[in-house]
């Protein structure tokens, strides 16, 4: 064996025996989309085990994933969340550091555009929404800054206040999702858009994704509950996040309809909100066995008592998963079923 092989296998090992020495307390990252689902799943867990209540962290989809992928040992996550998938770019520097992954699709949850219920509710287009928030839009023909200061400007039939929207910066799976979702949406209404998307799907994207700098939009970081107080301060001001975060709060907030539909447990579930995503957590192959509890916990959280129709998750706004969904992605689950991009 040469000496350098050696050196790898020793390192290997010391890495574990740091985690074991170290660590009997499963860490968390990920999402604030997610967060609390993992947070009531991990509470429940504590009780309900003979094992430490993991330790969960919001950070941000991407801040997850950055954390997630750095490596093996004590100092690095067993378990992200987040609120989109992981993407190609991240599974890679996973792989690059030999990191063995298992996605657990937990359910769906809705998009929503909301404020406070001092104010009317709003009733906006996707098209609407990109000509609110994009940085370049069409107008009479030419792609220019974004001149639209009231909603109003955009269609008479909006309200005649100050566009002001706060959302979440671009490390956020919401963020990533909302682009996708909606301002995609929005941009592809347009016809010169729309044929730029056929020719050209990155140059279609950089311009569906880029959001206007001059104030309308304003980066509220990853604390919604920061977003609520901002809201109920500011009644014209209007937030974006989850629909489980509008389901909490819905005594102070309402949620615009999007292309004429609500954003509901129902509407989401029956795919009627055009505004909605898949929520996710990946577990690192090389922790469970060694971190204590790791297995236990995915089981617990695909136990029909916490994300089935009637679990409890579903209580805090999860949108369950079809059934049969449920069956295979808990089968794959709490069998580490290793994902392959």
């Amino acid at each position: 064996m040469s000496k350098n092989l050696f050196g790898l296998i020793a390192l290997f090992l010391l890495s574990f025996t740091s985690i074991s020495e170290a660590r009997d307390q499963i860490r968390i990252v990920g999402s604030s989309t997610v967060f609390p689902f993992a947070t009531a799943v991990a509470e429940n867990f504590g009780k309900t085990t003979s094992f430490k209540t993991p330790v969960v962290e919001s950070t941000g989809s991407g801040g997850g994933m950055k954390l997630f992928c750095a490596g093996v040992g004590v100092g690095h996550p067993d378990i992200t969340n987040a609120s989109r998938r992981i993407k190609s770019s991240e599974y890679k520097k996973c792989m690059d550091k030999g990191i063995g992954i298992t996605e657990v699709k937990i359910g769906f949850d809705g998009i929503v555009i909301a404020n406070s219920k001092k104010s009317k509710r709003l009733a906006i287009t996707k098209k609407h929404i990109f000509q609110a928030l994009a940085h370049k839009v069409p107008v009479n023909g030419k792609l220019v800054d974004n001149p639209y200061k009231l909603w109003s400007d955009i269609d008479k039939s909006l309200p005649s206040t100050k566009i002001e929207v706060l959302g979440p910066p671009p490390t956020s799976g919401t963020r990533d999702a909302f682009s996708e979702l909606a301002l995609e949406g929005g941009a592809k209404k347009f016809p010169s858009l729309a044929v730029l998307r056929k020719k050209n799907k990155k140059a279609f994207k950089k311009i569906a994704h880029s959001v206007r700098e001059d104030g309308a939009f304003i980066e509220a970081g990853e604390n919604d509950n920061l977003i609520v107080q901002k809201l109920e301060a500011n009644p014209n001001a209007f937030g974006i996040f989850g629909f489980s975060f509008l389901d909490q709060n819905s005594d102070k907030l309402q949620g615009a309809s999007v292309d004429g539909n609500l954003p509901t447990f129902e509407a989401i579930a029956g795919g009627q909100y055009g505004v909605s995503r898949s929520l996710f957590f990946y577990v690192k192959h090389q922790h469970v066995n060694v971190i204590p509890g790791i297995k236990e916990f995915v089981s617990a959280f695909t136990n029909e008592k916490a994300w089935g129709e009637d679990g409890y998750l579903i209580d805090k706004g999860l949108i369950p998963l079809p059934d049969t969904d449920r069956n295979s992605i808990g089968s794959a689950a709490v069998n580490m079923v290793k994902l392959k991009m």
